[in-house]
């Protein structure tokens, strides 16, 4: 259920600032400081925090995510673009965008966060991007934005287990609810890439044209469907998985980024996607396939979350 105690967060990039939206006035109440240039943010597993990764301060901030204050800041986590949490909640993985590597974390529960225990980095082609783990918390699987490559690491020994050639700037990955299937958003290009993760190594299945820029990835909440950014297109399209195929589009202008699906207590979804040369929220409604609001945040809005929002899967 949407209720102002459950604001929305998306990180300013080039403000080093989060911007908390209360969701139902659509009014951004607050901006909290961060460190240089937050990405990407991801709750704990104890539901407690929501780490937002800052790459270019190598810290954590931990944020409340009800009330939306700052609980605390964790240094010495370098150049955390991306960050996953697996579901056993023994793993926390982050993309080093910049030092090519993927780092790999043992995670314990606690107070202020958890504790984090580097156990290994490993050694990366150019510029690690995104990542996603399986349901087994067995395997991370990371885009190698620059190198135009996709890999995948083992978390029990951190060992590479494969890496495979991609399309242009392969950017978000999402992987299906059996695990059988990886999307890849090309933003070199307008398709999202379809692999086979079910072998020794990822084989290229399909490729689905979405639209020019192909981004960021948010599940759509019913098992069988997921979004994706445009962010050339200025468009998000929603993808069947089951098919493979693109089933409706909605407009998103200033360069879609990342995106989140708020639903309110009668089961009613609106999508909200960071534009992020427009330094706007946009808020979309899917029924209409119209923008209904935009609200002005920072400069370079990057991610977008909010506690009400659809199953992730």
């Amino acid at each position: 259920m949407v209720t102002a105690s459950q604001p929305i967060f998306v990180l300013n990039s080039l403000d080093a600032t989060i911007s908390v939206i209360d969701p139902v006035s659509f009014t951004e109440l607050r901006r909290l400081p961060t460190g240089k240039e937050p990405h990407h943010l991801y709750l704990s597993p104890d539901e407690r925090s929501l780490l937002v990764a800052n790459a270019m301060s190598d810290t954590l901030t931990l944020v409340d995510p009800k009330t939306g204050l700052v609980q605390r800041t964790i240094a010495g986590v370098d150049d955390p673009y991306q960050l996953r949490f697996s579901p056993d909640m023994k793993w926390f993985v982050t993309a080093a965008n910049r030092l090519d590597h993927v780092a790999i974390y043992r995670w314990t529960a606690g107070a202020d966060g958890g504790d984090f225990k580097l156990v290994k980095k490993v050694a990366a082609a150019k510029t690690p991007s995104h990542l996603f783990i399986d349901s087994r918390s067995s395997v991370v699987y990371a885009s190698l934005q620059d190198s135009d490559q996709l890999m995948a690491i083992e978390l029990a020994t951190q060992a590479p287990r494969w890496t495979v050639p991609t399309g242009k700037l392969p950017a978000d990955v999402y992987l299906t609810p059996d695990d059988k299937q990886l999307l890849v958003g090309l933003t070199g290009d307008e398709f999202v890439e379809v692999y086979d993760v079910t072998s020794a190594t990822a084989k290229l299945v399909k490729r689905i044209k979405t639209g020019a820029g192909a981004h960021a990835f948010r599940a759509w909440g019913d098992g069988r469907h997921v979004l994706v950014s445009n962010r050339v297109a200025n468009t998000i399209s929603r993808i069947d998985l089951q098919t493979l195929a693109v089933v409706d589009t909605y407009p998103a202008p200033g360069g879609p980024d990342c995106i989140d699906v708020m639903v309110d207590a009668q089961g009613t979804k609106t999508i909200l996607v960071t534009s992020r040369w427009a330094r706007k929220l946009t808020v979309i409604d899917p029924v209409k396939r119209q923008v209904v609001r935009q609200v002005a945040v920072g400069r370079s809005p990057h991610g977008v979350w909010t506690l009400a929002h659809a199953s992730r899967r």
